[in-house]
């Protein structure tokens, strides 16, 4: 029912958060020096979860319009209009909502890790092969 509003507010948290990182790299590293070593920055792996989860909740969002679940009307939410399917509303956010943001997370945190070992892989060849 309203399960992708929890991934939308990880979404926006995170986008804030990334766009903080990335004026905070500009400012101190001139966006340059962590490029030319083949690195890729925090701010750009940020993106990679914001893009995740906000393509994820942007198809959630449109599987429930899909079903009738969401309408562009007050209260938008069919089941805000009834307090026993706010129950189960909000169960369904706190269950399956919290399941699929965290999923999302774990998935990125996973690439990340791929991305840190290759780029220390390249690193390690660099300076083998510069002996």
């Amino acid at each position: 029912m309203a399960c992708f509003l929890v991934p939308t507010t990880e979404a926006i948290v995170t986008t804030i958060v990334e766009k903080n990182v990335e004026a905070h790299e500009k400012k101190e590293d001139k966006g340059q020096t962590l490029q030319k070593q083949g690195k890729v920055t925090f701010s750009r792996k940020l993106k990679w979860l914001n893009t995740m989860l906000w393509g994820g909740a942007a198809l959630l969002a449109f599987e429930h319009v899909w079903h009738g679940e969401v309408v562009p009307f007050f209260p938008f939410l069919t089941a805000a209009s009834n307090p026993s399917d706010a129950a189960e509303m909000l169960h369904e956010m706190s269950t399956t909502g919290v399941l699929m943001a965290v999923l999302v997370t774990v998935v990125w945190i996973g690439m990340v890790a791929v991305s840190n070992i290759l780029e220390k892989r390249d690193t390690d060849v660099l300076l083998t092969n510069k002996r």
